[in-house]
C-alpha cells in the first residue's frame, strides 16, 4: 500500500511541477509580449507607434497579403482589398486566404474601411491609395486607424531609397515583425530568403550583366520599372541589368523608342493571372516595328513573370531563381 501512494504521489508531483513550468513559462512569454510595446516603426520617414498589435488589420494587395501570411498572422486581418479586381485568384493564394474576406475587389473607399472598424492598415501608394485621395494615412488617423504604407511606394512622397534594392522587402518584413509582436519570425524568414538567394549560381564578373526590359502593359507607350521599382532589385539580384535603371521614378511609361535603343536580351512579361494577358504582350512584340529587331525578341527570350512575383513580397525569392537561371542560358548559351 506504502509502494502505491508513493507512486501516486511521485505522479502527482510531476504533474503539478510540469503545470507550474507551463504557467510560468506562459507568464514569461506575455510578459515578454507585452515588454515589445509600445513600439515605433518608420512609414516613409515618418515615426509611427503601436501600444499593441494591431487586432483588426487590412491588407491591401497581393503582394502585401503574402507578406501577411507568411508571418501567420491570418488571426489578426479582418479584411482584404485590392485583388479580385485586378488578378485571378490562384487556388493556392485562396487557401492562404481561409475565411478572410475581400472588402473590395479593387481600391476600398474610406467608407468600406470604416464600415468593419479596423485599427491597421497596409497599403502603398499606387497600392490602395492614391496620392491626395479619400484613402490616406492622414485621412484614416482621424477615426483612429494606423497605417504602414509599402516602402516601394514612399518614392510618391519623395522619401525613395537611392536605388531599389532586396531591402524594400526584408525592411517591410521587419517592419511588420514588430508591429504584430512576432519579430523573431520576421527575423527567421529574413534569414532564410538570404541564405536562399546566396545559393543560387551567379554569373561571373567575366561577364557583362544581360539587359532585361521589364514589359508590364501599354502599346502606345510601354508601362515598365524605373530604378526605385521592385523588378530593378530582382534583376540585379539575379545578376542582369534593368535598362530603364536610368528612369528616375518607380512605375511608369517610357517609349518604344528608347526600350528598342536599349537593345534588351531579355523581357519579362507581367502576368496578372487574367488569361492570355503575357501571349498578347509577346505577340505585339513580335510585331511592333522596333521592337522585333531586338535581340530579345529575334532570340524569343521572354520570361513570364506574376505580378506578386514582381512586386514586393515574399515571391520576390522565386522570381530571382527564375530570372537567374534564364540569364545564365543567355550568357553562356
Amino acid at each position: 500500500m506504502k509502494i502505491l501512494i508513493d507512486y501516486l504521489l511521485s505522479i502527482i508531483c510531476v504533474v503539478v511541477l510540469r503545470l507550474l513550468a507551463f504557467f510560468l513559462g506562459f507568464g514569461i512569454l506575455m510578459s515578454a509580449q507585452a515588454s515589445e510595446f509600445p513600439v515605433t516603426v518608420q512609414s516613409c520617414g515618418k515615426p509611427l507607434t503601436f501600444t499593441q498589435a494591431p487586432k483588426r488589420a487590412i491588407i491591401n494587395d497581393l503582394n502585401m497579403s503574402e507578406m501577411i501570411f507568411a508571418l501567420n498572422l491570418n488571426s489578426r486581418i479582418i479584411g482584404l482589398t485590392g485583388i479580385s479586381g485586378w488578378y485571378k485568384m490562384t487556388p493556392e493564394f485562396r487557401k492562404k486566404m481561409g475565411t478572410i474576406p475581400e472588402l473590395s475587389p479593387k481600391y476600398p473607399s474610406l467608407e468600406t474601411l470604416l464600415a468593419v472598424n479596423p485599427d491597421f492598415f497596409f497599403a502603398g501608394w499606387n497600392y490602395g491609395m492614391k496620392i491626395g485621395g479619400e484613402v490616406t494615412p492622414d485621412t484614416l488617423a482621424k477615426y483612429g486607424i494606423k497605417t504602414l504604407v509599402l516602402s516601394e511606394s514612399c518614392v510618391f512622397e519623395n522619401h525613395a531609397y537611392q536605388h531599389a534594392s532586396m531591402d524594400l522587402l526584408y525592411n517591410d518584413i521587419l517592419t511588420l515583425g514588430k508591429i504584430f509582436g512576432c519579430e523573431e519570425k520576421a527575423q527567421i524568414l529574413v534569414k532564410q530568403w538570404k541564405e536562399k538567394l546566396a545559393s543560387i549560381p551567379k554569373l561571373s564578373s567575366s561577364h557583362n550583366p544581360p539587359k532585361v526590359f521589364v514589359y508590364d502593359s501599354g502599346e502606345d507607350k510601354p508601362f515598365t520599372s524605373g530604378v526605385y521599382a521592385m523588378p530593378t532589385a530582382i534583376i540585379e539580384a539575379a545578376g542582369g541589368r534593368n535598362v530603364m535603371d536610368n528612369m528616375m521614378s518607380s512605375w511608369s511609361s517610357t517609349s518604344w523608342e528608347i526600350v528598342s535603343a536599349a537593345n534588351p536580351d531579355v523581357i519579362i512579361l507581367l502576368d496578372y493571372q487574367k488569361g492570355n494577358d503575357s501571349m498578347m504582350l509577346q505577340h505585339f512584340l513580335e510585331k511592333h516595328p522596333l521592337m522585333k529587331y531586338t535581340t530579345a525578341v529575334k532570340k524569343q527570350q521572354y520570361l513570364k513573370l506574376k505580378y506578386s512575383e514582381l512586386t514586393p513580397g515574399p515571391e520576390n525569392i522565386s522570381a530571382i531563381e527564375k530570372l537567374s537561371r534564364t540569364l545564365y542560358k543567355v550568357a553562356t548559351p
